[in-house]
């Protein structure tokens, strides 16, 4: 970005919550956007989803079972406020609530998604479900 600028080029305007944070550990850490604690802060009505990957077949055949998916949502607007991620590829995941954030996705955009399976991304549907009631519980 800073080199396009230098260069004379038009920049496209940077958005710092859509952004993503990863770390390369094990298990991987990722996320997106407003913490649930920050979101309530900024006065936002919230739901959280929550999907454990216990429950994704991919990542119990991985030998990965451990770790979950968070994802926030303003209850009003159906707007992603932010995705949390801990566990295996997650890091490769987080890119998915990326795009979905700077195309302002809403939550009912997201359910009607269909994610390849068996695959550990799937389980990030499964935390947005999870956040509207519609998701099974591990």
């Amino acid at each position: 970005m800073v080199a396009e600028m230098i260069a004379g080029r038009e920049v496209h305007p940077l958005k710092p919550g859509s952004i993503p944070g990863c770390t390369y550990s094990h298990p991987q850490v990722a996320s997106v956007g407003l913490t649930e604690a920050r979101a309530k802060e900024l006065g936002h009505e919230v739901r959280v989803g929550r999907f454990p990957f216990i429950g994704n077949g991919k990542a119990i055949a991985l030998g990965e079972p451990e770790g979950m998916i968070k994802t926030v949502f303003d209850a009003k607007t159906g707007e992603l406020l932010g995705a949390h991620m801990v566990g295996p590829e997650v890091t490769e995941m987080i890119q998915g609530y990326v795009v979905a954030r700077t195309l302002e996705t809403t939550e009912a955009e997201l359910i009607e998604t269909v994610f390849p399976h068996p695959t550990i991304s799937e389980a990030m549907h499964e935390a947005v479900l999870d956040a509207f009631g519609r998701a099974i519980h591990f």
